[in-house]
Protein backbone atom coordinates (compact mmCIF):
# COMPACT_ATOMS: atom_id res chain seq x y z
CA UNK A 1 0.00 0.00 0.00
CA UNK A 2 1.22 3.33 -0.87
CA UNK A 3 1.08 6.48 1.74
CA UNK A 4 -1.92 8.38 0.37
CA UNK A 5 -1.33 11.87 -0.30
CA UNK A 6 2.09 14.13 0.45
CA UNK A 7 3.37 14.21 3.73
CA UNK A 8 3.47 17.98 5.46
CA UNK A 9 6.71 18.39 5.77
CA UNK A 10 6.07 22.69 6.43
CA UNK A 11 3.04 23.50 8.89
CA UNK A 12 1.87 27.13 9.31
CA UNK A 13 -0.38 27.40 11.83
CA UNK A 14 -1.93 31.08 10.68
CA UNK A 15 -2.84 32.60 14.12
CA UNK A 16 0.92 32.78 14.73
CA UNK A 17 3.31 35.34 13.91
CA UNK A 18 6.12 33.84 11.15
CA UNK A 19 8.76 33.51 13.93
CA UNK A 20 6.55 31.89 15.91
CA UNK A 21 5.80 28.51 13.67
CA UNK A 22 6.75 25.65 14.54
CA UNK A 23 8.84 25.63 11.96
CA UNK A 24 10.24 29.30 12.13
CA UNK A 25 9.96 30.88 8.44
CA UNK A 26 13.23 32.89 6.95
CA UNK A 27 13.03 36.32 4.99
CA UNK A 28 16.78 36.52 3.99
CA UNK A 29 18.80 34.20 1.25
CA UNK A 30 21.71 33.22 3.29
CA UNK A 31 23.94 29.54 2.80
CA UNK A 32 24.08 29.65 6.65
CA UNK A 33 20.15 29.66 7.49
CA UNK A 34 19.43 26.28 8.83
CA UNK A 35 16.98 23.35 7.07
CA UNK A 36 13.92 22.95 9.06
CA UNK A 37 13.12 19.73 7.26
CA UNK A 38 14.10 17.52 4.52
CA UNK A 39 12.25 15.45 2.09
CA UNK A 40 13.47 12.70 -0.26
CA UNK A 41 14.07 12.06 -4.09
CA UNK A 42 10.66 11.40 -6.04
CA UNK A 43 8.52 11.77 -2.24
CA UNK A 44 5.69 13.78 -2.61
CA UNK A 45 5.63 16.23 -0.02
CA UNK A 46 3.58 19.53 1.88
CA UNK A 47 4.90 22.68 1.99
CA UNK A 48 2.38 25.43 4.07
CA UNK A 49 2.98 29.31 3.53
CA UNK A 50 1.68 32.74 4.90
CA UNK A 51 0.93 35.32 2.61
CA UNK A 52 4.10 37.38 1.78
CA UNK A 53 3.75 39.84 4.44
CA UNK A 54 3.28 37.32 6.86
CA UNK A 55 -0.33 38.65 7.85
CA UNK A 56 0.20 41.95 7.66
CA UNK A 57 -2.47 42.62 5.20
CA UNK A 58 -5.40 42.03 6.16
CA UNK A 59 -9.00 40.97 4.56
CA UNK A 60 -10.60 44.48 5.91
CA UNK A 61 -12.01 46.86 3.11
CA UNK A 62 -9.13 49.13 4.27
CA UNK A 63 -5.55 49.96 2.79
CA UNK A 64 -3.93 51.38 5.64
CA UNK A 65 -2.53 47.85 6.15
CA UNK A 66 -0.95 48.10 2.74
CA UNK A 67 0.16 51.94 2.97
CA UNK A 68 1.71 51.35 6.37
CA UNK A 69 3.53 47.59 5.97
CA UNK A 70 7.10 47.62 6.57
CA UNK A 71 8.92 46.06 2.90
CA UNK A 72 11.92 45.40 4.88
CA UNK A 73 10.23 42.67 7.42
CA UNK A 74 7.58 41.59 5.68
CA UNK A 75 6.41 39.77 9.24
CA UNK A 76 4.41 42.42 11.36
CA UNK A 77 0.29 42.34 11.02
CA UNK A 78 -0.34 45.94 11.28
CA UNK A 79 -4.08 45.81 12.28
CA UNK A 80 -6.82 48.33 10.91
CA UNK A 81 -10.39 48.88 11.28
CA UNK A 82 -12.92 47.14 9.41
CA UNK A 83 -16.09 49.61 8.11
CA UNK A 84 -18.48 47.46 8.80
CA UNK A 85 -19.40 43.38 8.78
CA UNK A 86 -21.44 43.62 5.77
CA UNK A 87 -18.30 44.62 3.44
CA UNK A 88 -15.63 41.87 5.00
CA UNK A 89 -15.09 38.89 2.16
CA UNK A 90 -17.27 36.07 2.67
CA UNK A 91 -15.79 33.23 4.95
CA UNK A 92 -14.48 29.99 4.76
CA UNK A 93 -17.10 27.57 2.89
CA UNK A 94 -19.36 26.22 6.08
CA UNK A 95 -18.92 22.60 6.31
CA UNK A 96 -22.85 20.89 5.71
CA UNK A 97 -22.62 17.57 5.75
CA UNK A 98 -18.84 15.98 7.73
CA UNK A 99 -17.53 12.54 7.18
CA UNK A 100 -15.66 10.29 9.20
CA UNK A 101 -13.87 7.62 6.74
CA UNK A 102 -13.72 5.43 10.14
CA UNK A 103 -17.55 5.12 10.17
CA UNK A 104 -20.08 3.51 8.00
CA UNK A 105 -22.31 5.72 5.80
CA UNK A 106 -25.46 5.00 8.03
CA UNK A 107 -23.08 5.63 11.17
CA UNK A 108 -22.28 9.34 10.30
CA UNK A 109 -22.91 12.14 12.02
CA UNK A 110 -25.21 13.06 9.21
CA UNK A 111 -26.61 9.74 7.69
CA UNK A 112 -26.35 8.93 4.61
CA UNK A 113 -29.11 7.37 1.82
CA UNK A 114 -29.07 5.36 -0.88
CA UNK A 115 -32.23 6.12 -2.56
CA UNK A 116 -34.25 8.82 -4.37
CA UNK A 117 -37.44 9.50 -2.28
CA UNK A 118 -39.61 12.99 -2.04
CA UNK A 119 -39.86 11.86 2.08
CA UNK A 120 -36.23 11.04 2.56
CA UNK A 121 -35.95 13.92 5.23
CA UNK A 122 -33.21 16.88 5.00
CA UNK A 123 -30.18 16.80 7.18
CA UNK A 124 -28.96 20.45 6.36
CA UNK A 125 -29.76 23.69 4.60
CA UNK A 126 -27.90 25.70 3.03
CA UNK A 127 -28.84 29.59 1.75
CA UNK A 128 -28.63 30.86 -1.46
CA UNK A 129 -25.32 32.21 -2.56
CA UNK A 130 -23.80 31.01 0.41
CA UNK A 131 -20.54 28.67 0.00
CA UNK A 132 -20.97 25.78 1.68
CA UNK A 133 -18.72 22.21 1.46
CA UNK A 134 -20.14 18.75 1.21
CA UNK A 135 -17.98 15.54 1.94
CA UNK A 136 -19.07 12.00 0.48
CA UNK A 137 -17.73 8.57 0.83
CA UNK A 138 -16.63 7.01 -2.18
CA UNK A 139 -19.80 5.21 -4.32
CA UNK A 140 -19.44 1.98 -2.16
CA UNK A 141 -19.19 3.60 1.14
CA UNK A 142 -15.64 1.81 1.79
CA UNK A 143 -16.70 -1.29 0.92
CA UNK A 144 -13.32 -1.65 -1.72
CA UNK A 145 -10.18 -1.94 -0.54
CA UNK A 146 -6.49 -0.66 -1.25
CA UNK A 147 -5.43 -4.51 -1.58
CA UNK A 148 -3.77 -7.27 -3.31
CA UNK A 149 -7.20 -8.83 -4.52
CA UNK A 150 -10.58 -8.34 -6.31
CA UNK A 151 -12.56 -10.53 -4.51
CA UNK A 152 -14.37 -7.22 -3.18
CA UNK A 153 -15.61 -6.31 -6.06
CA UNK A 154 -16.78 -9.63 -7.34
CA UNK A 155 -18.50 -9.86 -4.14
CA UNK A 156 -19.52 -5.88 -3.76
CA UNK A 157 -23.19 -5.57 -2.74
CA UNK A 158 -24.69 -3.75 -5.38
CA UNK A 159 -28.46 -3.45 -3.86
CA UNK A 160 -27.17 -0.84 -1.48
CA UNK A 161 -25.28 1.23 -3.14
CA UNK A 162 -24.26 4.30 -4.09
CA UNK A 163 -24.19 6.75 -0.96
CA UNK A 164 -25.11 9.87 -1.05
CA UNK A 165 -24.26 13.11 1.02
CA UNK A 166 -27.72 15.04 1.82
CA UNK A 167 -30.61 16.00 0.88
CA UNK A 168 -29.58 19.49 1.66
CA UNK A 169 -32.62 22.19 1.72
CA UNK A 170 -31.73 24.87 -0.25
CA UNK A 171 -32.82 28.45 0.76
CA UNK A 172 -33.34 32.20 -0.39
CA UNK A 173 -31.80 34.93 1.38
CA UNK A 174 -35.16 35.43 3.18
CA UNK A 175 -35.09 32.19 4.04
CA UNK A 176 -37.52 31.08 1.52
CA UNK A 177 -37.08 27.75 0.19
CA UNK A 178 -36.98 26.38 -3.57
CA UNK A 179 -40.64 25.36 -4.56
CA UNK A 180 -41.56 23.15 -6.76
CA UNK A 181 -40.97 24.55 -10.36
CA UNK A 182 -38.08 26.45 -9.43
CA UNK A 183 -34.69 26.09 -10.95
CA UNK A 184 -31.71 25.64 -8.81
CA UNK A 185 -28.71 26.38 -10.32
CA UNK A 186 -25.21 25.00 -8.44
CA UNK A 187 -21.86 26.32 -8.74
CA UNK A 188 -19.25 23.93 -8.32
CA UNK A 189 -16.45 26.18 -6.56
CA UNK A 190 -13.75 23.72 -5.34
CA UNK A 191 -13.70 20.25 -5.05
CA UNK A 192 -11.22 17.31 -4.44
CA UNK A 193 -9.87 14.24 -2.60
CA UNK A 194 -10.49 14.06 1.05
CA UNK A 195 -6.86 14.85 2.80
CA UNK A 196 -5.52 11.21 3.87
CA UNK A 197 -7.70 9.60 1.47
CA UNK A 198 -5.88 10.41 -1.37
CA UNK A 199 -6.34 7.24 -3.95
CA UNK A 200 -8.93 5.41 -5.36
CA UNK A 201 -10.19 2.54 -7.79
CA UNK A 202 -11.64 1.44 -11.43
CA UNK A 203 -13.26 -1.73 -11.40
CA UNK A 204 -15.30 -4.10 -13.71
CA UNK A 205 -18.07 -6.52 -12.26
CA UNK A 206 -18.59 -10.28 -12.57
CA UNK A 207 -20.84 -10.68 -15.51
CA UNK A 208 -23.31 -12.13 -12.58
CA UNK A 209 -23.05 -9.03 -10.36
CA UNK A 210 -23.82 -6.25 -12.45
CA UNK A 211 -21.68 -6.94 -15.52
CA UNK A 212 -20.89 -3.71 -17.65
CA UNK A 213 -20.71 -2.46 -21.30
CA UNK A 214 -18.46 -5.05 -22.28
CA UNK A 215 -19.29 -7.88 -19.66
CA UNK A 216 -19.84 -10.23 -22.85
CA UNK A 217 -15.95 -9.95 -23.25
CA UNK A 218 -14.65 -9.19 -19.66
CA UNK A 219 -17.24 -11.24 -17.81
CA UNK A 220 -14.72 -11.69 -14.58
CA UNK A 221 -14.33 -9.26 -11.68
CA UNK A 222 -10.81 -7.15 -12.22
CA UNK A 223 -9.73 -4.30 -10.27
CA UNK A 224 -6.86 -1.23 -10.38
CA UNK A 225 -5.61 0.95 -7.53
CA UNK A 226 -4.73 4.29 -8.54
CA UNK A 227 -2.82 6.97 -6.43
CA UNK A 228 -2.51 10.80 -6.22
CA UNK A 229 0.10 12.96 -7.12
CA UNK A 230 -1.64 16.38 -6.93
CA UNK A 231 -3.26 16.36 -9.97
CA UNK A 232 -2.04 13.22 -11.53
CA UNK A 233 -3.04 9.55 -10.94
CA UNK A 234 -0.89 6.44 -11.42
CA UNK A 235 -1.20 2.87 -11.22
CA UNK A 236 0.79 0.06 -10.17
CA UNK A 237 -1.54 -2.29 -12.44
CA UNK A 238 -1.58 -0.06 -15.27
CA UNK A 239 2.11 0.95 -15.35
CA UNK A 240 3.41 3.44 -18.42
CA UNK A 241 0.63 6.07 -18.02
CA UNK A 242 0.09 9.04 -15.96
CA UNK A 243 -2.58 11.76 -17.15
CA UNK A 244 -4.19 14.84 -15.07
CA UNK A 245 -7.59 14.35 -13.83
CA UNK A 246 -10.76 16.04 -14.43
CA UNK A 247 -12.32 15.51 -10.81
CA UNK A 248 -16.21 15.30 -10.98
CA UNK A 249 -19.04 14.43 -8.85
CA UNK A 250 -20.80 11.35 -10.95
CA UNK A 251 -24.09 12.42 -9.39
CA UNK A 252 -25.38 15.68 -8.25
CA UNK A 253 -29.56 15.59 -7.84
CA UNK A 254 -32.33 17.30 -6.63
CA UNK A 255 -35.33 14.91 -5.08
CA UNK A 256 -38.03 13.89 -7.18
CA UNK A 257 -41.75 14.23 -6.12
CA UNK A 258 -44.13 11.63 -5.96
CA UNK A 259 -45.68 11.92 -9.52
CA UNK A 260 -42.41 11.69 -11.04
CA UNK A 261 -41.65 8.95 -8.76
CA UNK A 262 -44.00 6.87 -9.65
CA UNK A 263 -43.33 7.78 -13.43
CA UNK A 264 -39.99 6.81 -12.61
CA UNK A 265 -41.03 2.89 -11.21
CA UNK A 266 -43.46 2.21 -13.89
CA UNK A 267 -41.40 2.63 -16.74
CA UNK A 268 -38.34 0.79 -15.91
CA UNK A 269 -40.88 -1.74 -14.22
CA UNK A 270 -42.05 -2.49 -18.13
CA UNK A 271 -38.59 -2.19 -19.24
CA UNK A 272 -37.65 -5.09 -16.83
CA UNK A 273 -40.68 -7.09 -17.89
CA UNK A 274 -40.97 -6.85 -21.44
CA UNK A 275 -37.51 -5.10 -22.70
CA UNK A 276 -35.81 -8.49 -23.62
CA UNK A 277 -38.87 -9.63 -26.34
CA UNK A 278 -38.65 -5.81 -27.51
CA UNK A 279 -35.29 -4.65 -27.78
CA UNK A 280 -32.87 -6.11 -29.69
CA UNK A 281 -30.02 -3.96 -28.28
CA UNK A 282 -30.30 -6.27 -25.33
CA UNK A 283 -28.49 -8.95 -27.47
CA UNK A 284 -25.61 -7.04 -28.59
CA UNK A 285 -25.06 -5.61 -24.89
CA UNK A 286 -25.59 -8.39 -22.65
CA UNK A 287 -26.81 -6.11 -19.92
CA UNK A 288 -27.96 -7.13 -16.61
CA UNK A 289 -30.41 -6.23 -15.40
CA UNK A 290 -32.04 -4.11 -17.52
CA UNK A 291 -33.45 -1.62 -14.57
CA UNK A 292 -32.68 -1.74 -11.01
CA UNK A 293 -36.30 -1.21 -9.25
CA UNK A 294 -37.13 -0.39 -5.92
CA UNK A 295 -35.83 -3.10 -2.93
CA UNK A 296 -36.05 -3.28 0.79
CA UNK A 297 -32.37 -4.82 0.37
CA UNK A 298 -29.61 -2.46 0.76
CA UNK A 299 -31.92 0.62 1.38
CA UNK A 300 -30.16 3.22 3.56
CA UNK A 301 -32.85 6.28 4.42
CA UNK A 302 -30.38 8.66 6.05
CA UNK A 303 -32.34 9.84 9.32
CA UNK A 304 -35.40 7.43 9.13
CA UNK A 305 -34.50 4.39 11.24
CA UNK A 306 -34.72 0.98 9.70
CA UNK A 307 -37.67 -1.35 10.62
CA UNK A 308 -40.04 1.71 11.66
CA UNK A 309 -43.44 1.29 9.42
CA UNK A 310 -42.29 5.02 7.54
CA UNK A 311 -38.80 3.19 6.52
CA UNK A 312 -40.86 -0.38 4.89
CA UNK A 313 -43.07 1.96 3.17
CA UNK A 314 -40.28 4.25 1.92
CA UNK A 315 -38.02 1.61 0.82
CA UNK A 316 -40.31 -0.22 -1.35
CA UNK A 317 -41.44 2.76 -2.64
CA UNK A 318 -37.75 4.65 -3.40
CA UNK A 319 -35.59 4.67 -6.56
CA UNK A 320 -32.64 3.44 -7.06
CA UNK A 321 -29.80 6.06 -7.96
CA UNK A 322 -28.08 3.34 -10.57
CA UNK A 323 -29.05 5.86 -13.87
CA UNK A 324 -29.56 9.77 -14.20
CA UNK A 325 -33.06 10.77 -15.09
CA UNK A 326 -35.45 13.87 -14.84
CA UNK A 327 -33.81 14.75 -11.67
CA UNK A 328 -29.98 14.42 -12.77
CA UNK A 329 -28.61 12.32 -10.76
CA UNK A 330 -25.90 9.48 -11.63
CA UNK A 331 -24.89 11.19 -15.13
CA UNK A 332 -21.54 10.91 -14.77
CA UNK A 333 -21.05 13.75 -16.90
CA UNK A 334 -16.74 14.53 -16.34
CA UNK A 335 -16.86 17.78 -17.69
CA UNK A 336 -18.95 18.65 -14.59
CA UNK A 337 -15.43 20.03 -12.39
CA UNK A 338 -14.51 23.18 -10.78
CA UNK A 339 -16.16 26.39 -12.58
CA UNK A 340 -18.95 24.62 -13.83
CA UNK A 341 -22.60 24.98 -13.17
CA UNK A 342 -25.26 22.54 -13.15
CA UNK A 343 -29.35 23.40 -13.67
CA UNK A 344 -31.40 21.23 -11.54
CA UNK A 345 -35.13 21.12 -11.72
CA UNK A 346 -36.67 21.02 -8.18
CA UNK A 347 -39.61 19.04 -7.86
CA UNK A 348 -40.14 19.60 -3.78
CA UNK A 349 -40.22 22.04 -1.26
CA UNK A 350 -36.14 22.89 -0.24
CA UNK A 351 -35.25 20.77 -3.38
CA UNK A 352 -33.30 18.44 -1.30
CA UNK A 353 -29.97 18.29 -3.17
CA UNK A 354 -27.82 15.52 -2.70
CA UNK A 355 -24.24 14.61 -4.05
CA UNK A 356 -22.35 11.39 -4.40
CA UNK A 357 -19.95 9.28 -6.52
CA UNK A 358 -16.78 11.13 -6.73
CA UNK A 359 -14.31 10.86 -9.35
CA UNK A 360 -10.79 11.80 -9.69
CA UNK A 361 -11.12 11.04 -13.29
CA UNK A 362 -12.96 9.44 -16.01
CA UNK A 363 -13.22 8.64 -19.58
CA UNK A 364 -16.64 9.33 -21.33
CA UNK A 365 -19.16 6.60 -21.29
CA UNK A 366 -17.42 4.89 -18.27
CA UNK A 367 -17.49 1.97 -19.69
CA UNK A 368 -16.49 -0.36 -17.31
CA UNK A 369 -19.51 0.72 -15.14
CA UNK A 370 -17.38 0.99 -11.70
CA UNK A 371 -15.56 2.76 -14.45
CA UNK A 372 -13.99 6.13 -13.35
CA UNK A 373 -11.58 6.45 -10.67
CA UNK A 374 -13.65 6.46 -7.47
CA UNK A 375 -12.56 7.95 -4.76
CA UNK A 376 -13.93 9.77 -1.27
CA UNK A 377 -13.63 13.35 -1.67
CA UNK A 378 -15.79 16.87 -1.15
CA UNK A 379 -17.57 19.13 -2.69
CA UNK A 380 -17.97 23.02 -2.22
CA UNK A 381 -21.04 24.58 -3.75
CA UNK A 382 -22.94 27.66 -4.16
CA UNK A 383 -26.66 27.65 -5.09
CA UNK A 384 -28.73 30.07 -6.49
CA UNK A 385 -32.97 30.12 -7.04
CA UNK A 386 -34.20 30.58 -10.19
CA UNK A 387 -37.88 31.54 -9.29
CA UNK A 388 -40.06 29.50 -12.04
CA UNK A 389 -37.01 28.65 -13.81
CA UNK A 390 -38.39 25.50 -14.85
CA UNK A 391 -41.06 26.63 -17.29
CA UNK A 392 -39.06 29.39 -18.51
CA UNK A 393 -35.86 27.18 -19.96
CA UNK A 394 -36.99 23.54 -19.72
CA UNK A 395 -38.71 22.82 -22.32
CA UNK A 396 -40.49 18.80 -21.33
CA UNK A 397 -39.97 15.87 -23.61
CA UNK A 398 -42.74 13.76 -22.46
CA UNK A 399 -46.37 13.70 -21.90
CA UNK A 400 -46.19 15.56 -18.80
CA UNK A 401 -44.60 18.95 -16.95
CA UNK A 402 -42.03 16.47 -15.26
CA UNK A 403 -40.44 15.43 -18.89
CA UNK A 404 -37.14 17.72 -18.19
CA UNK A 405 -33.47 17.40 -17.83
CA UNK A 406 -30.90 19.39 -16.91
CA UNK A 407 -28.99 21.77 -18.29
CA UNK A 408 -24.69 22.41 -17.14
CA UNK A 409 -21.56 24.94 -17.89
CA UNK A 410 -18.52 23.67 -18.29
CA UNK A 411 -16.24 24.80 -16.16
CA UNK A 412 -12.84 26.75 -17.78
CA UNK A 413 -10.37 24.26 -16.02
CA UNK A 414 -9.70 20.92 -17.75
CA UNK A 415 -6.33 18.91 -19.07
CA UNK A 416 -4.92 20.29 -22.40
CA UNK A 417 -4.17 17.44 -24.79
CA UNK A 418 -3.05 18.27 -28.39
CA UNK A 419 -2.49 15.42 -29.56
CA UNK A 420 -4.84 12.30 -30.15
CA UNK A 421 -5.52 8.88 -31.64
CA UNK A 422 -9.10 8.41 -32.71
CA UNK A 423 -10.80 4.88 -33.09
CA UNK A 424 -14.19 4.84 -35.10
CA UNK A 425 -16.87 2.26 -34.62
CA UNK A 426 -20.11 1.64 -36.77
CA UNK A 427 -22.86 0.25 -35.47
CA UNK A 428 -22.02 -3.78 -36.73
CA UNK A 429 -21.92 -6.09 -34.40
CA UNK A 430 -19.21 -8.48 -33.55
CA UNK A 431 -20.84 -11.30 -35.48
CA UNK A 432 -20.68 -8.77 -38.65
CA UNK A 433 -24.42 -8.44 -37.93
CA UNK A 434 -25.98 -4.73 -39.25
CA UNK A 435 -27.86 -2.55 -36.60
CA UNK A 436 -30.13 0.43 -37.97
CA UNK A 437 -28.22 4.02 -36.69
CA UNK A 438 -27.56 2.07 -33.23
CA UNK A 439 -25.15 4.42 -31.64
CA UNK A 440 -24.46 2.30 -28.55
CA UNK A 441 -23.29 -1.06 -30.98
CA UNK A 442 -20.70 1.60 -32.74
CA UNK A 443 -19.30 3.08 -29.80
CA UNK A 444 -19.02 -0.55 -28.40
CA UNK A 445 -16.64 -1.56 -31.88
CA UNK A 446 -14.73 1.94 -31.39
CA UNK A 447 -14.14 0.97 -27.92
CA UNK A 448 -13.18 -2.70 -28.61
CA UNK A 449 -11.36 -1.31 -31.90
CA UNK A 450 -9.26 0.40 -29.28
CA UNK A 451 -8.26 -2.08 -26.60
CA UNK A 452 -7.76 -4.60 -29.07
CA UNK A 453 -5.22 -2.01 -31.14
CA UNK A 454 -3.25 -1.46 -27.62
CA UNK A 455 -2.66 -4.43 -26.72
CA UNK A 456 -0.16 -4.48 -29.93
CA UNK A 457 1.98 -1.98 -27.39
CA UNK A 458 2.33 -4.69 -24.22
CA UNK A 459 -0.94 -4.22 -22.28
CA UNK A 460 -3.35 -6.45 -21.22
CA UNK A 461 -6.69 -6.02 -23.11
CA UNK A 462 -7.89 -6.01 -19.36
CA UNK A 463 -5.66 -2.73 -18.68
CA UNK A 464 -6.37 -1.45 -21.68
CA UNK A 465 -10.31 -1.88 -20.35
CA UNK A 466 -10.27 0.12 -17.16
CA UNK A 467 -7.80 2.54 -18.66
CA UNK A 468 -10.57 3.51 -21.48
CA UNK A 469 -12.80 3.91 -18.82
CA UNK A 470 -10.97 6.07 -16.39
CA UNK A 471 -8.31 8.32 -18.55
CA UNK A 472 -9.67 11.61 -20.11
CA UNK A 473 -10.25 10.00 -23.37
CA UNK A 474 -13.19 11.68 -25.55
CA UNK A 475 -16.09 10.29 -26.75
CA UNK A 476 -18.43 10.98 -29.56
CA UNK A 477 -21.61 10.25 -31.81
CA UNK A 478 -20.25 11.38 -34.91
CA UNK A 479 -23.04 10.22 -37.77
CA UNK A 480 -26.84 9.06 -36.52
CA UNK A 481 -27.96 10.76 -40.50
CA UNK A 482 -26.02 7.79 -42.82
CA UNK A 483 -28.41 5.01 -42.44
CA UNK A 484 -27.81 2.31 -41.84
CA UNK A 485 -24.43 2.99 -40.07
CA UNK A 486 -23.89 5.17 -36.94
CA UNK A 487 -20.38 6.36 -36.77
CA UNK A 488 -18.83 7.24 -33.13
CA UNK A 489 -15.40 7.53 -32.18
CA UNK A 490 -13.45 7.38 -29.29
CA UNK A 491 -10.47 9.89 -28.84
CA UNK A 492 -7.25 8.82 -26.62
CA UNK A 493 -4.55 11.77 -25.75
CA UNK A 494 -1.58 10.22 -26.99
CA UNK A 495 0.30 12.39 -24.00
CA UNK A 496 -0.37 9.29 -21.39
CA UNK A 497 1.61 6.90 -22.46
CA UNK A 498 5.40 6.49 -21.86
CA UNK A 499 5.84 5.34 -25.61
CA UNK A 500 4.46 6.35 -29.05
CA UNK A 501 1.03 4.35 -30.03
CA UNK A 502 0.65 5.25 -33.22
CA UNK A 503 0.94 4.05 -36.52
CA UNK A 504 4.42 3.71 -37.94
CA UNK A 505 6.13 1.93 -40.59
CA UNK A 506 8.89 -0.03 -38.48
CA UNK A 507 7.00 -2.86 -37.03
CA UNK A 508 5.39 -2.57 -33.39
CA UNK A 509 8.52 -4.53 -31.40
CA UNK A 510 7.33 -7.24 -29.34
CA UNK A 511 8.19 -9.67 -26.65
CA UNK A 512 8.37 -10.54 -22.80
CA UNK A 513 10.00 -6.72 -22.08
CA UNK A 514 7.07 -4.66 -23.15
CA UNK A 515 4.73 -6.77 -21.21
CA UNK A 516 3.13 -4.19 -18.42
CA UNK A 517 3.59 -6.09 -15.30
CA UNK A 518 2.30 -6.65 -13.02
CA UNK A 519 -1.50 -7.15 -14.53
CA UNK A 520 -5.14 -5.72 -12.89
CA UNK A 521 -6.12 -7.77 -10.11
CA UNK A 522 -8.39 -10.06 -11.52
CA UNK A 523 -11.45 -12.87 -10.41
CA UNK A 524 -11.90 -16.14 -11.84
CA UNK A 525 -15.76 -16.05 -13.64
CA UNK A 526 -18.01 -19.40 -12.15
CA UNK A 527 -21.00 -18.62 -14.47
CA UNK A 528 -22.14 -20.19 -17.56
CA UNK A 529 -23.02 -17.47 -19.56
CA UNK A 530 -22.12 -17.73 -23.30
CA UNK A 531 -18.61 -15.03 -23.94
CA UNK A 532 -18.36 -13.12 -27.08
CA UNK A 533 -15.66 -14.19 -29.22
CA UNK A 534 -14.24 -11.78 -32.13
CA UNK A 535 -12.18 -14.13 -34.19
CA UNK A 536 -10.11 -11.97 -36.08
CA UNK A 537 -8.98 -10.07 -32.47
CA UNK A 538 -5.59 -10.21 -31.71
CA UNK A 539 -3.95 -12.84 -29.04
Amino acid sequence: MAQYGSRLVVPIDVKKKPWEQKLPLHNRWHPEIPPVAEATVGEVFRVEMVDFSGGGITKDYSAEDIKHADPSVQASPIFSPCFSIDFMAPPTPKLAVPIDLKRKPWQQELPLHNRWHPQIPPVAEAEADEVFRVEMVDWTGGAVKDDDSALDIKCLDLSAVHYLSGPIRILDKDRVPAKPGDLLAVEICNLGPLPGDEWGFTATFDRENGGGFLTDHFPYATKAIWYFEGIYAHSPHIPGVRFPGLTHPGIVGTAPSTELLNIWNGREKELEENGLHSLKLCEVLHQRPLANLPSTKGCVLGKIQEGTPEWEKIAREAARTIPGRENGGNCDIKNLSRGSKVYLPVFVEGANLSTGDMHFSQGDGEVAFCGAIEMSGFLELKCEIIRGGMKEYLTPMGPTPLHVNPIFEIGPVEPRFSEWLVFEGISVDESGRQHYLDVSVAYKRAVLNAIDYLSKFGYSKEQVYLLLSCCPCEGRISGIVDSPNAVATLAIPTAIFDQDIRPKAKKVPVGPRLMRKPDVLKCTYDGNLPTTKNPSSTV
